[in-house]
């Protein structure tokens, strides 16, 4: 019986440290870029700001779709930001969203420029252009 306690009051302690390092470091334990780090929407470089969510379908399905743009165009700054786990980047989801007036609360959205692409339908049809007319406008 002893033994089974040890263990019962080990296990619980492994899971009160996760849980203790999950709410004190979010961003160590989350996929994405600080955003701080990513750059400015008005900076004129062509960035591509795909913001997303870990359990989302959606996000799934057009995954692979905005990593072939990626492979595609190596000169290009993709930043892949997870939104529902990262406080820093749903804040920075928010704050772009609110610069650009859009009223969009969902993902995943793919942000370039001043372009801002919606859903599993707008995102395959049009990211690839945005990305050309970014570069384009480039100095």
């Amino acid at each position: 019986m002893d033994k089974i306690i040890k263990i019962a009051a080990c296990l619980t302690a492994v899971i009160v440290l996760c849980v203790a390092l999950f709410f004190f470091f979010p961003g160590s334990l989350s996929s994405g870029i600080s955003p701080e780090s990513a750059g400015s929407i008005s900076s004129g470089n062509a960035t591509v700001y795909f913001f997303y969510g870990e359990e989302c379908p959606h996000c799934h399905n057009v995954m692979p779709f905005v990593k072939s743009l990626q492979q595609k165009y190596p000169n290009v700054d993709f930043q892949f930001l997870e939104t529902w786990h990262n406080e820093t980047n749903y804040n920075f989801y928010s704050r772009i969203n609110q610069e650009l007036k859009t009223r969009y609360s969902g993902v995943p959205q793919a942000i370039v420029g001043d372009t801002v692409l919606n859903g599993e339908r707008d995102i395959p049809a049009g990211l690839e252009q945005a990305i050309l007319d970014q570069i384009k406008k480039k100095p």
